[in-house]
């Protein structure tokens, strides 16, 4: 079937992958689903409430984001087992957005990425987001995590800080000079949740070190199957409230989440402010792609499902954010560590996300009230924990093991991520890639000199000839052998050339020309050749100027400079 185009670019069609998995569902997949479902709703349910916190929200509204978006990104994405919802890259943007613009401003930002991120997917641009060079996802990775482990020391320590502010120096210099009012009581509290989330695997995962005929009981069988971070969630809010610890909580600090979804709201919406927020925009919609594809990316090669439909997932996430502002959620992407729990839990198909999703609302309406007793302390712990796996460290053991511009890239990405901005990172990042690349490729092109019968000069050249290698070939009239009359520029190992690369052969032709030498091409590859001849290039040097191959151009040459 012709794809439908619009002004001759041809569109993705929109087939969302739960469609395609219901053909071959049966009873025992839907059980595997509705386990795995339930699974990661759990693991969801902290990761919720304590990525809006730390964004500058409400809880309330990361569990809106998770269900809302979770549930669209699941039925109407490209992959079978990625899970939709906040995530931690995305604390850094928000609260910056929140406290530059306003929460309002948030709500219109997300809404205008979620239209440009269904664009990029409508115009099959998702396979460009690949693109992005590793360095650089390293990097501003790497920074991320620092940034969402400094944003929660101030509820680790228990910190009395009326508001934080947005960029890293000014909350280093806020928790240093408030360290003389930190909670002990706090501090235990996320100290103890760290250590259970690091025990907790060690004890019943893979690699336990409890005895395995001891794992085989019942009781421990079970113990292995629930997510650490429900484990430090409950047990320490128990405890919290028996010892009556005097710590801050989702009650203390905003009142409790409401029991059931909020109605459905326009944000005002105006054009003037529409403009204000380009680069917030930008920055979600460019954030949010690169997370959900490198999540789905991952997901691949983690499971056995059909491999996932970038332009489709973009789709889904672009409906997901446009409809979670109407909520009053925040921006939403595919979340690495909600996937790997899904895929883990025994997750088939895209009916898991919709269970995770369905989870969490029933939470919600049934046990909403509860929450207001969770610490945040407990909260900061766990993500503290979350930044320590998000973050590749080794990578920055490995840098020895590269060249200079990849470290320039890593670490330069990673310093502007912490002390400047993640946009500013990411298109520097891209700028210094950019020209590294262009550097590398020009240094790989070569024109080398090859001998000739009298009279004739051979040049062969090597490489890719574009606008960063042109140097090299302006500089060929002047290393052409005093009484040669004929220049043959063998090509067969160019395999590609730009317009300024022919814009070069053209200079060197008039340059020749004036010095009464011809210039003769020959084993030009398919697009340079077709470049050649689009141009009229071939014409203007003369017939048969543009030979098949070095013999034919050394008789051409030949009639040019009789011996």
């Amino acid at each position: 079937m012709e794809p439908r185009r619009i002004f001759g670019i041809p569109l993705a069609r929109f087939r969302p992958r739960l469609l395609q998995s219901l053909g071959d569902y049966n009873r025992q997949r839907f059980a595997s689903d509705t386990i795995a479902g339930l699974t990661v709703g759990v693991v969801a349910l902290p990761l919720a409430m304590a990525f809006a916190i730390a964004s500058g929200v409400k809880p309330e509204q990361g569990l809106i984001t998770a269900i809302v978006a979770g549930f669209l990104i699941s039925a109407l994405g490209g992959s079978s087992v990625q899970i939709g919802g906040p995530a931690g890259a995305f604390i850094v943007v928000v609260y910056g957005i929140v406290q530059r613009y306003g929460l309002t401003n948030l709500l219109i930002s997300t809404a205008l990425a979620g239209v440009l991120l269904f664009a990029m997917g409508a115009l099959r641009l998702g396979a460009l987001v690949r693109y992005m060079p590793v360095g650089i996802i390293i990097g501003f990775t790497n920074g991320i995590a620092v940034l969402i482990a400094l944003s929660q020391v101030k509820d680790l320590l228990g910190l009395n800080i009326q508001k934080m502010p947005a960029d890293f120096f000014s909350q280093v210099g806020a928790i240093a000079g408030h360290l003389d009012g930190f909670n002990p009581f706090a501090l235990a509290l996320g100290a103890a949740c760290l250590g259970i989330l690091f025990l907790w695997p060690r004890l019943f995962g893979a690699g336990s070190v409890i005895p395995s005929q001891l794992l085989e009981g019942r009781t421990l069988r079970t113990a292995a199957r629930v997510p650490g971070p429900l484990v430090a969630l409950v047990a320490l809010t128990l405890a919290s409230l028996w010892l009556a610890l005097p710590v801050d909580t989702i009650g203390t600090r905003f009142g409790g989440i409401p029991q059931g979804l909020p109605t459905l709201a326009l944000p005002p919406f105006s054009w003037e402010s529409a403009q204000q927020l380009f680069v917030p925009t930008l920055t979600i919609a460019l954030l949010g792609a690169v997370e959900s594809l490198l999540c789905a990316r991952i997901a691949d090669n983690l499971s056995t499902q059909p491999r996932h439909d970038p332009n489709q997932e973009l789709m889904a996430q672009g409906i997901a954010n446009m409809a979670v502002p109407l909520f009053g959620g925040i921006p939403a992407t595919g979340t690495i560590a909600r996937t790997v729990t899904n895929l883990r839990a025994g997750a088939t198909s895209p009916v898991a996300g919709i269970v995770h999703a369905l989870t969490l609302l029933m939470v919600v309406l049934v046990a909403a009230p509860l929450a207001e007793h969770i610490p945040l302390p407990v909260l900061a712990g766990i993500l503290l924990f979350v930044a320590w796996n998000m973050g590749e460290w080794h990578e920055f053991r490995r840098l020895r093991q590269f060249n200079t511009q990849y470290r320039l890239i890593m670490v330069g990405t990673f310093f502007l991520t912490v002390v400047v901005d993640l946009t500013v990172a990411v298109q520097v990042g891209l700028v210094l890639a950019c020209v590294f690349f262009i550097y590398r490729m020009s240094a790989l092109f070569r024109v080398e000199p090859a001998g000739g019968p009298a009279g004739v000069a051979v040049f062969r050249l090597y490489g890719a000839l574009f606008f960063g290698a042109v140097a090299k070939v302006e500089a060929v009239a002047e290393a052409v052998p005093a009484g040669a009359r004929v220049v043959v520029l063998e090509m067969h190992q160019l395999v590609s050339m730009d317009t300024s690369g022919l814009d070069a052969l053209q200079q060197l032709h008039r340059t020749l020309a004036r010095q009464g030498v011809a210039l003769v091409l020959c084993e030009l590859n398919e697009q340079p050749l077709s470049l050649v001849r689009r141009s009229g290039f071939d014409a203007l040097l003369g017939e048969g100027r543009v030979a098949p191959d070095l013999a034919q151009a050394l008789q051409q040459a030949a009639r040019l400079a009789p011996a």
